[in-house]
């Protein structure tokens, strides 16, 4: 510990015999002397003052456990005064016993959420799990927003404030599916906390919603798709691009956008199309048919490695596929309006409709999990249970004519 400042541990006894007294920090600079108070409670045969240390002789077990927890912390907060002290030190100005205390009462960067999250956020980025780590930075930003951008302790945190940002989010509009992502997201940072001992286990969430609600899946007919194939926008190329990128999802079985922009001329070989899903690592292979190879003879000229221009350059690849998505995304909304579709288009909805007609045409379930990548039937048989519920309607219509 630097010379100049001496930190020193002493016991102030209670006014009331038989009490306990409290254990307090003297801090001593420059001849100024500040005191600065624990919530650490002894008897006065339970403090050796001259080593400044606690003493668990003649105790029960349960009573030297809580002690030897008090000299732990103790350890601790003299390694942290002193962390303090030294960052001090190498600063250009004069610091004074006030700054220490202040330093001191701020918990460390890794106590507090939103420093705790960060560090999160730096280990997935470390573990290539840039999803993730994105899914984690915007509940971050989400929950920063809530706060005005005040942290708070992890200690602090309890279910008022949890349900407190619950109602934030429902102000702002939000689904309870969006909520649910945002409020699992905090459950799983907090549990991480709780794993390093940096917090207790508290039902913090018992109050809000962390399910998953039933969401009607998208999905448009075989004349629809031949609606969008037969516009003519060869004088609009923002939306000719995005049309002819749904459509590559839909000749391509329902190929996921991210999938899409990542492939590379490389993957297709003797009239094969083979390539890995991002998501389950899945390998796919699929024929390549005249309506996927004319979309990318019509991008030739803009690719370099990529077989579509997605991503145009090496380095930051995701971020350019998100802003690509966004910009297609938008111009299909528009694309839907031209045909009067009566819900928005999006690149999902190609994958949604080619499951779709691909179940009406009888193909086996076996045959369409096969074809979308899913890693088994029953994922296959759940998809598509919420993708439309117009056979159900229709039986539900016969029977009430009935009436």
């Amino acid at each position: 510990m630097t010379s100049k400042v001496s930190i020193k541990v002493k016991f102030r006894p209670s006014s009331l015999s038989g009490k306990e007294g409290a254990l307090v920090y003297r801090i001593i600079y420059q001849r100024l002397v500040r005191q600065l108070g624990t919530n650490y409670k002894l008897f006065p045969a339970e403090w050796d003052d001259k080593a400044e240390k606690v003493i668990t002789v003649d105790c029960d077990n349960q009573r030297a456990h809580h002690l030897l927890a008090i000299q732990e912390k103790l350890v601790q907060e003299k390694l942290h005064f002193e962390k303090i002290i030294r960052c001090l030190s190498h600063q250009d100005k004069e610091y004074t016993t006030d700054d220490i205390v202040k330093a001191f009462r701020q918990p460390p960067q890794e106590h507090t959420l939103f420093g705790f999250m960060h560090n999160v956020i730096r280990q997935l980025k470390q573990l290539n799990k840039e999803r993730s780590a994105e899914s984690y930075m915007t509940t971050l930003q989400s929950f920063m927003q809530f706060r005005q951008k005040q942290d708070i302790p992890l200690q602090d945190i309890d279910t008022e404030l949890i349900q407190a940002y619950e109602a934030h989010l429902k102000a702002k509009g939000l689904t309870p599916n969006t909520i649910s992502f945002y409020m699992r997201i905090l459950r799983a940072v907090y549990n991480r906390a709780v794993d390093k001992q940096l917090t207790e286990q508290r039902p913090l969430f018992k109050h809000v919603y962390t399910g998953i609600e039933k969401t009607m899946k998208r999905a448009i007919s075989l004349e629809s798709i031949r609606q969008i194939k037969e516009l003519d926008l060869r004088h609009q190329k923002t939306l000719e691009f995005a049309r002819d990128m749904f459509l590559f999802s839909f000749y391509t079985r329902g190929m996921s956008f991210v999938d899409m922009a990542y492939l590379k001329k490389k993957n297709l070989q003797c009239g094969i199309l083979s390539y890995r899903r991002r998501k389950t690592n899945q390998q796919l292979f699929i024929k390549m048919e005249p309506c996927i190879q004319a979309i990318i003879n019509k991008y030739k000229a803009q690719t370099n490695d990529f077989l579509l221009p997605i991503i145009r350059r090496e380095g930051k690849e995701r971020k350019q596929y998100q802003n690509r998505l966004r910009q297609v995304n938008h111009h299909l909304k528009k694309i839907a309006a031209r045909i009067h579709l009566s819900f928005p288009l999006s690149m999902y909805v190609a994958r949604h409709s080619w499951a779709s007609i691909a179940r009406s045409k009888n193909i086996p379930l076996s045959v369409i999990s096969e074809g979308m990548g899913h890693d088994s039937e029953l994922t296959t048989q759940i998809y598509l249970a919420s993708l439309d519920c117009s056979v159900v309607d229709k039986a539900n219509a016969s029977i009430l004519m009935e009436l």
